[in-house]
């Protein structure tokens, strides 16, 4: 009969802090290792943006070449997003005015849902979802054809050459996707409210007029720079240090999507918090 001796000196509570140091070295320790990285690859990315554009040297085909790729892949999804959007925004703003019977202000309080969080919610998916995907996929394909590793041997700063110009262009899209979300899901509350709701368009129109400021709409187009800026560098340095062939590609798309979207949640809360709390609503 085989008897299991222990190791001496070592007892379950010895293992299981050891098990914790494993935990903690897996999950948190790596995820702020990840962060930090991001941070400097953010810091990075955006000297040499500045330094691109005083010597004249930055990509500026490439940048349109992802301006390009990032509307086309993201402009119809955001169509057939901010269309629902607006409709349920309308439908439940409509229910709750018609029991408090406020119904001349129903315009107010879509618009105002719509621009405020409406629509960067919508850009914030459709930024994390379409554009954070496709740049990860193309970043994380180049690392595993070791064409990133190429660049560096021919002395080529891979930050120069292909951050710095995502950055630039998912900055740009997310506000023009922002603007346009604004556009549609307005057009689409108003239309839903006076053909479905049976409301006066005059009424829409003027509660909305009243109560909207110009610090509405350039709040939502900042949070939406902050978005896209937020999403491209998340995207590039998962796919910059992409790793296990095209099974890695896909683990890295899903990742640099996944984190993206807690990351922008997170933003949104954050910057809604600090506009309310630094420029409170006036009582009209």
């Amino acid at each position: 009969m085989t008897i299991t001796q222990r190791p001496a000196g070592r007892t379950d509570l010895d293992r299981a802090f050891d098990d914790l140091r494993g935990l903690w070295r897996r999950h948190p320790q790596r995820a702020l290792e990840t962060l930090g990285r991001q941070v400097l690859l953010g810091r990075d990315a955006l000297i040499g943006l500045v330094e691109a554009i005083i010597q004249r040297r930055f990509p500026y085909q490439e940048f349109i070449k992802q301006c390009a790729f990032m509307v086309g892949v993201s402009a119809a999804p955001t169509v057939l997003v901010a269309i629902p959007i607006a409709v349920v925004v309308s439908i439940q703003v409509g229910a709750l005015v018609n029991q408090v019977g406020a119904t001349t202000f129903i315009g107010a309080v879509a618009g105002l849902g719509i621009i405020r969080q409406g629509a960067p919610l919508v850009t914030s998916l459709m930024i994390a979802g379409a554009v954070g995907s496709s740049i990860c996929a193309d970043l994380g394909s180049r690392t595993i054809r070791e064409e990133i590793d190429a660049m560096k041997v021919m002395g080529v700063d891979p930050v120069r050459r292909l951050v710095a110009p995502r950055l630039v262009a998912a900055i740009l899209v997310s506000i023009l996707l922002c603007g346009f979300v604004v556009f549609v899901g307005f057009a689409t509350a108003y239309m839903f409210n006076v053909y479905a709701q049976d409301g006066t368009p005059g009424s829409f129109i003027g509660s909305f007029a009243s109560f909207a400021v110009a610090n509405d709409l350039i709040v939502a187009l900042v949070k939406a720079a902050i978005f896209g800026l937020l999403t491209a560098i998340i995207a590039c340095d998962i796919g910059l240090h992409t790793k296990g062939g095209p099974g890695g590609v896909a683990n890295s798309v899903n990742s640099a999507v996944v984190t993206s979207a807690l990351m922008l949640f997170a933003t949104n809360v954050i910057l809604t918090q600090l506009y309310n709390t630094l420029f409170p609503t006036k009582v009209i």
